[in-house]
């Protein structure tokens, strides 16, 4: 692609929606180029916010790690899949009792939003990226779930990029829960399509107004498919170029790292 026709293809996007992991930074070392980047994406009159799947923190959490790095934005620049569960839940089993297979901070945002999070008789479960993940929490977990009660899980990675490579995210657990259960479970974040809504409404933006940018492919890049989002995927995190076409999520753009971005903006 000529730089004529990537500048063309970035024409109409007004707002850049990126993901964390891999994307602007790889556990607590924010890429040298992150910050050139949201610049540049200013400097040309567009705006970018935060998208990550990663459900195994909070918001408040987020914004005080971002701040740590030097990134200090308004909390509505913050987005999350467990924002997206938790629309979910609040409108399809309003009033539910909901076991959480998550973290204290996952638990503790979900409360926060409404939901009612408890211990012992579920009406639904929600299963996290537990990164504080008890056996006897992911027992009771399966435990429900195999006695049929709705279950969802919130974010469908299966490895979450680390400083040291890659550890088992939600999708993993998910897995590991099926094999006990029998059962499988819709995901929420990225890539389903009530995140693009979700997206849409938090931003006030059309879809072929956004650009998602990011990887894995199967999940950041596969948000886009069969919709006017623009997808960027940059090859800084878990997908390679030589995954493109063996799984779903199809990029119009590809980049290195986001870096590679900045002379088309």
């Amino acid at each position: 692609m000529t730089a004529a026709e990537i500048r063309q293809k970035l024409r109409s996007v007004r707002c850049f929606v990126l993901d964390m992991d891999g994307t602007i930074y790889l556990g607590e070392n924010l890429f040298p180029y992150t910050k050139d980047f949201l610049a540049a994406v200013e400097k040309s009159g567009r705006s970018f916010c935060f998208f990550t799947n990663n459900s195994s923190k909070d918001t408040d959490t987020y914004l005080q790690k971002l701040a740590r790095m030097g990134i200090a934005g308004p909390r509505e620049r913050m987005l999350i899949s467990n924002g997206v569960a938790a629309d979910y839940m609040l409108s399809h089993h309003p009033g539910a009792r909901v076991f959480v297979l998550g973290t204290p901070l996952l638990r503790r945002e979900l409360a926060a939003f409404g939901l009612k999070v408890v211990e012992d008789d579920p009406d639904a479960v929600l299963v996290g990226f537990d990164t504080t993940l008890a056996y006897n929490r992911l027992a009771k977990a399966c435990d429900f779930i195999r006695a049929g009660l709705p279950a969802y899980g919130l974010n469908p990675d299966l490895n979450c990029p680390t400083e040291t490579g890659f550890i088992p995210d939600c999708g993993s657990i998910a897995k590991l829960i099926e094999g006990s259960t029998g059962r499988t479970f819709p995901f929420f974040g990225k890539p389903s399509p009530l995140t693009r809504a979700y997206i849409a409404k938090h931003t006030g933006l059309s879809e072929s107004e956004i650009a998602v940018v990011g990887d894995p492919l199967y999940t950041d890049n596969a948000l886009a498919d069969n919709s006017p989002l623009c997808s960027i995927l940059v090859l800084s995190g878990e997908s390679k170029a030589d995954d493109i076409g063996t799984m779903p999520g199809t990029p119009d753009l590809v980049f290195r790292d986001l870096s590679e971005i900045i002379p088309y903006l």
